[in-house]
């Protein structure tokens, strides 16, 4: 098998807080990366450009390469705004919508986020949609996807097609009850999410008529009842939260089936364990391989001529 070629673009998963560059050969081989924490919030309100320049020179990038970007560098008041795409949306179709920035000695494109206009379900995502679309380059173009994080993110692909997705602010919550709430005097370092403090309350939450709110201050009860170290109410927190949200998908589905779930480490186990119990299958897919295989075929479509024939 032949080794890595030249550089044929730069890819850039951009997030609120943290940024991910990959320097990418014509076969979407890996020929260099880096990491930092210089998302959005940091690059705000004009530093996206000369970041940016500062991480492909320490790669040895040609000035003249062309960088396709995913996520928060295209949101309204950020880089340059790229306009969402309403459901459904063609996944192998966000390069046609991509805005270019001007006024730059390369080629820069920021992919568009995805959004949902139904009245009571209005939704945005940035940056899932380019994992999303490397799902469906990658031979999983139709089923059920789980995207934990600050905002869980559920969305539905039929035949390559974002047709319907919804947000969680699980994550968030979990951040705000842990460390503003009055359960902030109880709760303590991430508990394991393979506890039984942790399946118990993912238990409680799948029961028909569970109340979230009220359990949430079961937490805060028990100890003042002198049960449960902290690390067990933290488990127990996240158990509750993110039982809620698997609950709430369970109840929109007809009968669990297969979920691809894009995560790792710690949040994968834990929504392992909370899917398993709701019934449904899981199977696991790399977050970070998704956003790069996607952010490496709009760069071929973006740029067929850079492909040597």
């Amino acid at each position: 098998m032949a080794g890595p070629g030249p550089a044929f673009c730069a890819a850039i998963d951009w997030g609120t807080t943290n940024l991910r560059l990959w320097l990418m050969d014509e076969a979407g081989r890996v020929l260099g990366e880096r990491t930092s924490g210089e998302g959005m919030r940091a690059c705000l309100p004009d530093r996206f450009a000369a970041v940016m320049e500062t991480h492909l020179e320490a790669l040895g990038a040609p000035a003249d390469l062309p960088v396709v970007v995913a996520g928060m560098a295209g949101a309204r008041g950020a880089w340059r705004e790229a306009a969402y795409l309403d459901t459904p949306a063609p996944l192998d179709a966000l390069h046609s919508h991509a805005v270019r920035v001007e006024g730059l000695g390369r080629d820069v494109r920021i992919l568009p986020g995805v959004c949902r206009r139904t009245a009571g379900c209005e939704d945005v995502m940035r940056g899932e949609e380019t994992q999303l679309a490397g799902a469906r380059a990658a031979r999983h173009g139709t089923g059920l996807f789980c995207l934990p994080g600050t905002h869980s993110k559920w969305a539905w692909l039929e035949a390559g097609r974002l047709t319907a997705f919804t947000t969680f602010m699980t994550g968030e919550l979990f951040a705000i009850l842990s460390e503003h709430s009055i359960l902030a005097e109880t709760v303590g370092a991430d508990g394991e999410p393979a506890s039984s403090a942790f399946t118990d309350a993912v238990g409680e939450m799948l029961e028909e008529g569970a109340g979230l709110t009220g359990r949430l201050f079961t937490i805060r009860a028990a100890a003042l009842l002198g049960r449960g170290a902290p690390a067990e109410a933290s488990a127990r927190l996240s158990g509750l939260l993110i039982g809620a949200e698997v609950a709430a998908m369970r109840a929109r589905c007809e009968g669990a089936g297969e979920v691809f779930l894009v995560a790792g480490g710690a949040q994968a186990r834990a929504y392992e364990a909370a899917l398993t119990a709701a019934g449904f299958g899981c199977r696991n897919l790399d977050g970070g391989a998704l956003v790069r295989q996607g952010l490496f075929f709009a760069a071929r479509a973006l740029w067929p001529e850079r492909t040597i024939a």
